[in-house]
């Protein structure tokens, strides 16, 4: 599915050089996400490395970077402005807990059932949006406070720089692995920036442009603990339950499917429920110093990859570095080319998008065409989870319409006289309005034998239906026996009772979902 050049084993010395080169890119999406949700620069910059460095080295995905992230940026902004950043805090707890409950419930494993045209629209739509966050280092604020696209030599100076950030990248590891191409490509165009004097957006430019502060620097203290500052009642609950609901299954979504694609990236397996509860155990960590809370970030986890960061030294170099960046380096990071980042984005987009997809379109089925454009065009018009979200629906709904038609029932009858009826294909809601059509009752002898061993009773509609038709042989004076039910669907019959006999000797047994490797 995706093609990489980088080594898929774990190396120290490129862990902590991926790890620098993501911090570094850590800086204005921190600060950007921060700005979305109404908060200062810091609490988001405190977030990336708090989420960052717990998740790190307690998450199921070595090599995943989390930090803030814009999709729950978005949701807290309404909070903030509502209510104010202590009880974003609170929130942010919260959220972590029901993380940490869902790993503990073993919902990880359910990330395994989103389908590929889902995926592929996933990382497609994710693409453009990437790209598209980039074109906004592109405008700059105007003598009236309006934003407004670069034009004439600075236009012509940002996009040479991004082409040659980008020619660095990708002709570099035909060179040397030595150091990741992307950390090269940043120091190369600062050096080159600065000892021309060329007149470019730099980090410390765009940090003031979103705050609308002249003086504005990243640099900061250590985080302090420190409880919300908020009343500890029911009404309180009630405000940020909602949101934590929301920003806890927006964040598993997101980091839970970055763990899969990295699985892909790297071809190697990591584990959802650890990972569920390490972003957990972050978030609400993070809401005890001041942070605003995250979750996987596909772009940087991309880029770590990309650049060669595969182990657990990865992530905690990125975090420590990003602190290290706010305590002590923080004017030398200010320093740095938006344009630098901007084409390491470039890249990640081009590496990310599956460009096979528009090869495909015509080739697969024309349901799973669809659904690839669906999430694709969902993702970039709303937010990557809600647009996994639909595709999964409607692939569901697509396999549920397809498999309603492949219900089948074989009438014959046995040396004893009985009536038997061989169900083959899955009964549920989808397809027992078929199931039922194809019984005789009134022609059928006093008993009858219905046999499940190729078929399977899967929801309760699927029992629904096995109880009107026992009831309509019931009213004829009929018998009805089930044979080869599995144990599941034994447990699901309730109202059959005295009417239902079961062959247990000949049941198979089927086991459903399984925790293994979750």
């Amino acid at each position: 599915m995706f093609e990489l050049h980088a080594s898929k084993a774990s190396n120290l010395k490129n862990d902590v050089l991926s790890g620098l080169t993501v911090a570094l890119a850590l800086v204005p999406e921190a600060v950007a996400f921060a700005f979305v949700a109404g908060v200062e620069p810091l609490v988001g910059l405190y977030a990336a490395f708090m989420v960052g460095l717990i998740t790190a080295i307690f998450g199921g995905r070595p090599g995943m970077i989390s930090g803030a992230t814009g999709a729950m940026a978005v949701v807290m902004v309404s909070l903030v402005a509502i209510h104010g950043v202590e009880y974003l805090f609170a929130t942010v707890v919260l959220t972590g807990l029901l993380q940490i409950l869902a790993g503990i419930f073993k919902s990880g494993k359910f990330i395994r059932l989103v389908p590929h045209p889902v995926m592929l629209g996933f990382v497609n739509g994710l693409a453009i949006v990437i790209f598209l966050a980039q074109l906004g280092q592109f405008k700059v604020t105007n003598s009236a406070g309006e934003l407004e696209w670069l034009q004439g030599t600075p236009l012509m100076i940002m996009a040479g720089l991004i082409i040659i950030t980008m020619a660095i990248i990708h002709f570099l590891p035909k060179l040397t692995n030595a150091v990741p191409s992307s950390l090269v490509a940043i120091v190369v165009v600062t050096l080159l920036v600065q000892s021309l004097g060329l007149d470019t957006r730099t980090v410390v430019d765009f940090l003031r442009d979103m705050t609308n502060d002249p003086t504005a620097s990243i640099a900061g203290g250590l985080p302090q603990f420190s409880i919300p500052n908020v009343p500890f009642n029911l009404d309180t609950l009630k405000v940020i339950f909602p949101f934590a609901l929301i920003l806890a299954a927006i964040g598993l979504i997101e980091s839970l499917l970055t763990l899969t694609l990295i699985d892909e990236l790297t071809g190697t397996r990591g584990r959802g429920n650890k990972e569920c509860i390490a972003q957990g155990a972050a978030n609400t960590v993070t809401g005890f110093f001041g942070g605003m809370g995250g979750c996987a970030m596909i772009g940087q986890s991309m880029i770590n990859v990309n650049s060669g960061g595969r182990g657990r030294a990865s992530g905690i170099t990125a975090a420590v570095a990003l602190l290290g960046f706010i305590l002590f380096a923080s004017g030398l990071i200010e320093m740095i080319p938006l344009a630098a980042l901007v084409g390491v984005m470039f890249i990640v987009v081009i590496g990310t998008f599956e460009w096979s997809s528009f090869r495909i379109l015509s080739k697969v089925p024309k349901a799973d065409a669809i659904v690839i454009v669906l999430v694709s065009a969902v993702t970039v018009a709303t937010d990557l989870a809600i647009a996994v979200v639909v595709g999964v629906i409607v692939s569901a709904l697509v396999f549920a319409w397809d498999h309603a038609k492949h219900i089948n029932v074989n009438r014959s009858t046995d040396e004893n006289g009985s009536t038997v009826y061989e169900v083959i294909g899955p009964i549920f809601f989808g397809s027992v309005a078929n199931f039922l059509e194809k019984f005789d009752v009134n022609n059928d002898s006093d008993d009858v034998v219905i046999e499940f061993k190729r078929s399977r009773v899967a929801d309760h509609s699927a029992i629904g239906a096995i109880d009107t038709l026992a009831e309509r042989y019931l009213a004829k004076g009929k018998t009805v026996h089930l044979k080869h039910l599995s144990q599941e669907c034994k447990l699901l019959l309730k109202k059959a009772g005295d009417l239902v006999e079961v062959n247990v000797i000949e049941d198979p047994e089927y086991h459903i979902a399984s925790d293994k490797l979750a």
